[in-house]
């Protein structure tokens, strides 16, 4: 079963990037339930941008650091290179 990293575009054109076994379930969740994260609740409708499969959970939670900690410009960057 592959774990996905991801970022989403919140409404006010903020970055977030999150990681998950289940990317349409943690979708829903950060749009529509109590259970998405405190960060995007606030700024809703959120958009998916960028997703990349993963072997395991540890290789997805160590991309999702990596994600974390790149500027607006290159998260924007990875987002333009993988829809090309």
């Amino acid at each position: 079963m592959p774990h996905w990293v991801y970022i989403l575009e919140c409404s006010d054109t903020s970055l977030y990037a999150g990681a998950t076994n289940n990317l349409e379930k943690r979708l829903h969740q950060h749009n529509h339930e109590k259970g998405g994260a405190k960060y995007t609740k606030a700024r809703r409708p959120v958009v998916l941008v960028y997703s990349e499969a993963l072997d395991t959970l540890a290789e997805a939670r160590s991309r999702e650091a990596a994600i974390k900690r790149m500027t607006r410009a290159e998260k924007l960057a990875l987002i333009t290179s993988a829809t090309k």
